[in-house]
Parts: structure tokens; C-alpha cells; sequence
């Protein structure tokens, strides 16, 4: 979920962006980091806080939503579908996923030869990197949409329902007809977005608390925490994890550098503030979408009623997570592979 956004139990692109981000902050002060520097602080906050969240799920945010009886007309604002779903027995749906299987191996496959293989089409062209600003990472997203779309189709032909072109085109037409109050909240948080970096405000608002932190005259323990709830405070204006650290890290890698904290702790102090947030803030690019899903099942379902249900996983999560990073801190548990908590 968005609120442990910032850890996984792989690699992912994320780390190895904000990475190469905190490693420019660091300059030549200092040795760069790679890109399993959080490793292992990644794995157990992961675990753990999954944990939380689904006690949390279970405990606090399912009792409040009650039982949920479908409306006997169906699911509220749901878009008839444009033909009657055809009625797919047993057998044609197992062919249908073994279709949709060796399609998606197959798709595996061509990735594999177009980013592997040395000089291949999704490589950098200079440095020969796959992870990173390259062709793969810029078409990393089409990809995806690309596998899906295939292994759906496969799937179609496999279980006999679709027959033609002109069902994959009714298919997808039926499913992009009730995006069009999405599309449309996308166009005006775009836009608020597009003004609100205009003004600079997240800027200034990220200087001024820079330079708050650094006059505390405090141990590093409450300073470390003292940052992350800085994170945290300016996550509700600025959701987006690389443009953020992108702002924040040339001011808080040097200057926690030089009051002997290691970089490697302020990038995992960073994917803490960076998380819970996510979930309550109006920004958050997802949220359109959970509120279009979540008003086919009750029409009066708004903003507001999204938040309030996610504010106990930001609350739980950060206080949490805060206390088992200041545990680790504390213990001394390196962080990754040859990354320890100090210098």
C-alpha cells in the first residue's frame, strides 16, 4: 500500500533513483552509496509493517465500514456492459489462463532480448545501463500495460470470448467508458499541481524547515525524528518521492554529513517520512482512482470519507515505524550490505 511506499522486499527502480539522487548530494564529501544501502532495513520494515497494516485493516477500518449489502440493481454507477458477458465454463477458462500464461512467458521473453543482451534496443546508449534514466525505465509503464493487454486478449481467445478484433476493441471501450470522472478529476489536480510548483511554495516551505532543523540543538536520535515528521509534513504538499528527495537531499544529506550521520540513515529516515502520508494527502495521484472505485459500491463516498479512513493507518504506520527505526538506530543493525547507522 502507498503507506509503505518506501520499502520493498526487491530492489526496485525507486531505490536505485532516490540512490543516484542522494549520491549527488553527497558529492565528493563522502563515499557514494549503491543501491543496497537500505537492504535490509527494506526487508524487515516491510514484514513488520504489513503486519500493522493488516491489523490495522482488520481491528479499526473494517468494523467502521459494516456489511456491505449490493443493491439489487447491481453496483452503483457501474456502466452497462455494451453485450451480455459471455458464460465461461471450467474447461475454457483453463485453456483460456494456459493461453494467457505462455502469452505473458512469451512477452517475458522479447523484453528479455530487447534489455539484456549487450547493445539491445532498451539499454542505455552511452553506459550501457538498464537500471536508471534508460529507454527500459522510460518504457517501463507501457510495458506493463502491453503484457496486460496481450495476456488479456490470449486469455479471450483461450476461453472463446472474443472472436474477433472487434470484441478486444468492445472490451476496452466498455472499460475506458467509466474512466471519464477520473480523466476529468486527473485534469484538475493537474492543474492545481502545474500552479502550486509555479508559485515555488514547496521550496520555500522546504528551506525554511531545512534551516528550522538545523539551528535544533538536539541529539541525533530526536534530530533523525525531527526530519522524518519534516518529510512527513511537507509529503501532504509534495506526494511524489524523487521530486521531493530531489529538493530536500542537496540540503539534509550534507548538512546530517556533517554533524556525523551517516547518508545512508537519512535515505532510510527519508522512506520513512516519505510513506504514511501518502494515503491521507489530496495529491496523491492515486486517489482519483480509489474514489471513482469506491463510489460503484456506495455513491456517497467522497474525499473526505476516503481520508478519514485511511488517517489511522498514517498514524499507527509513522508511530510505529518511527520507533522501530530509532530501535534499529539505537542497536546498531546495519542497514544493508557493508552499511552500518554511522559514518
Amino acid at each position: 500500500m502507498s503507506a509503505i511506499f518506501g520499502v520493498n522486499l526487491l530492489i526496485t527502480p525507486t531505490d536505485s533513483m532516490i540512490t543516484e539522487i542522494t549520491n549527488e548530494a553527497i558529492g565528493s564529501g563522502g563515499s557514494p552509496l549503491n543501491i543496497t544501502a537500505n537492504f535490509y532495513f527494506g526487508i524487515v520494515s516491510t514484514i513488520v509493517l504489513a503486519g500493522v497494516a493488516a491489523v490495522v485493516s482488520a481491528r479499526l477500518i473494517e468494523p467502521r465500514l459494516g456489511t456491505y449489502v449490493p443493491p439489487s440493481h447491481g453496483i452503483v454507477g457501474a456502466v452497462p456492459a455494451m453485450t451480455e458477458e459471455p458464460v465461461v465454463d471450467d474447461i475454457s477458462e483453463a485453456k483460456g489462463l494456459r493461453y494467457a500464461m505462455w502469452a505473458m512467458l512469451a512477452c517475458f521473453v522479447a523484453i528479455a532480448l530487447l534489455t539484456l543482451p549487450p547493445g539491445a534496443p532498451l539499454r542505455d546508449g552511452e553506459t550501457g545501463a538498464i537500471i536508471g534514466a534508460t529507454p527500459f525505465m522510460a518504457a517501463l509503464i507501457f510495458l506493463i500495460a502491453l503484457i496486460f493487454l496481450i495476456c488479456g486478449i490470449a486469455y479471450g481467445l483461450g476461453a472463446k470470448t472474443i472472436g474477433s478484433a472487434n470484441d478486444v476493441v468492445g472490451a476496452i471501450s466498455t472499460t475506458f467508458a467509466s474512466l471519464g470522472g477520473l480523466i476529468l478529476m486527473f485534469l484538475m489536480i493537474a492543474q492545481f499541481i502545474a500552479f502550486f510548483n509555479y508559485t515555488k511554495l514547496p521550496q520555500v516551505i522546504a528551506g525554511g524547515l531545512a534551516h528550522l532543523l538545523e539551528r535544533m540543538d538536539v541529539n541525533d536520535v530526536l534530530l533523525l525524528i525531527g526530519f522524518i515528521l519534516v518529510i512527513a509534513l511537507l509529503d501532504i504538499i509534495i506526494p511524489g518521492s524523487m521530486p521531493k528527495w530531489a529538493i530536500f537531499a542537496p540540503i539534509f544529506v550534507p548538512l546530517f554529513m556533517r554533524l556525523g550521520i551517516a547518508p545512508q540513515t537519512v535515505l532510510a529516515a527519508y522512506r520513512i517520512g516519505d510513506s504514511p502520508m501518502n494515503v491521507i494527502t489530496p495529491l496523491m495521484v492515486y486517489l482519483p482512482f480509489i474514489l471513482i472505485v469506491a463510489q460503484r459500491y456506495e455513491k456517497n463516498t467522497g474525499i473526505g470519507t476516503i481520508i478519514s479512513l485511511m488517517i489511522p493507518y498514517t498514524i499507527i504506520l509513522l508511530v510505529l515505524w518511527i520507533i522501530f527505526f530509532v530501535a534499529w538506530y539505537l542497536i546498531g543493525i546495519p542497514l544493508g550490505p557493508g552499511y552500518s547507522v554511522g559514518v
